[in-house]
């Protein structure tokens, strides 16, 4: 039986959730207080249908949002048949991501205006059902482990002495490319048992650290060697990405492991990729998440100190106009300053 560990983090500017298994980060929840509530997973909607498009069997939607907010998407389903202006209800079954709108589940006949009839699960909500037995962590720690995970899903690469493993995970346009390596340990058997060690565990690894990042889509996972045994291999693959972290996901599609020992499958995308939560299209920080940084990163100061009277970040200009707001939620020993000095997305943090 796994060990769950859960933390939450809830900060002004928005809310983390973080759930580790056996020491190694899965999932990592972020709701911020600017996020559009009819684009959160599991929101429930009135919207309009706008355009009917049979080629692609399905309808664009408008919630309602207004703004540069992509209409939503609704695919058809057998026997289902809509009209340009018929009012609906739906639920976002996944997030906006790149250039696309949210996908929907029709609910049925819509009443009234557009609007939002219930928002999506929260952070916390989520966190119950991933673990429905673990409190959370809050604090310092919740703070600290959310750093973590973020940091470990940026990285693009990963070493796994134990496996002798060397996992890169990649995102294109097109796929999730995986490329598993055996670069063996001193001490660790090579030749086909080093072989299979390493694929194991970079299976489960691959899922997991595309899940974290909350991707979807292809996956290209090129194994180590060409002649593994293709049902030992496809019996992992479907308990690393449909097991007990997964939850048994029906959605997933498995294709065959080719002559060239790579190993394709289909994953269904929920949630907006955590890049482009915390990025802009240029692949720099957010601003509002940029403040968020700072604020952080202060109240981990004011909690990992207590007996310091005041604490003070000095952030750039751009982010202490943002982050000043919600520094006030901190606290009277909590401060904010300027620094023209300081280049977007720096801080320094100074006791008095």
């Amino acid at each position: 039986m796994s060990t769950v560990e859960v933390f939450l983090d809830d900060s002004p500017g928005g809310v983390r959730g973080v759930l580790l298994r056996d020491g190694r980060c899965e999932h990592l929840l972020i709701q911020n207080d600017d996020d559009v509530a009819e684009h959160r997973l599991g929101a429930r909607c009135v919207g309009r249908i706008i355009e009917v498009q049979p080629a692609l069997k399905g309808a664009f939607v408008d919630l309602g949002v207004g703004g540069e907010a992509r209409a939503a998407f609704l695919p058809f389903r057998a026997g289902q048949t809509f009209t340009q202006g018929q009012t609906i209800e739906v639920e976002i079954t996944a997030e906006p991501r790149e250039q696309k709108g949210a996908v929907l589940r029709l609910i049925g006949a819509g009443q009234g205006a557009l609007r939002l009839l219930s928002q999506g699960p929260t952070v916390a909500e989520t966190l119950r059902r991933l673990a429905p037995d673990v409190e959370p962590v809050t604090g310092a720690e919740a703070i600290r482990a959310s750093m973590e995970a973020e940091d470990e899903a940026a990285a693009p690469s990963h070493w796994f002495p134990e496996a002798g493993l060397d996992l890169a995970v990649q995102r294109t346009r097109a796929l999730i490319a995986v490329d598993l390596d055996l670069a063996p340990a001193p001490g660790l058997a090579g030749g086909g048992k080093g072989r299979d060690r390493a694929n194991r565990l970079g299976l489960f690894e691959s899922a997991r650290l595309i899940r974290l990042r909350r991707w979807g889509g292809l996956v290209a996972i090129d194994l180590v060697g060409t002649h593994n045994n293709g049902e030992a291999v496809m019996a992992v693959a479907r308990q690393a990405f449909t097991g007990e972290a997964f939850a048994g996901d029906a959605e997933v599609v498995f294709g065959p492991l080719n002559r060239f020992g790579v190993l394709q499958l289909s994953l269904p995308w929920r949630r907006t990729p955590l890049e482009e939560v915390l990025n802009g299209p240029s692949g720099r920080r957010r601003p509002g998440q940029r403040a968020q940084d700072v604020v952080r990163a202060l109240r981990l100061a004011l909690l990992s100190d207590t007996t310091t009277p005041r604490i003070t970040a000095r952030c750039a200009p751009e982010d202490f106009t943002l982050a000043a707001p919600l520094v006030e939620q901190l606290g009277p020993r909590a401060r904010i300053r300027a620094d023209a000095a300081l280049s977007p997305g720096a801080y320094v943090m100074e006791t008095s």
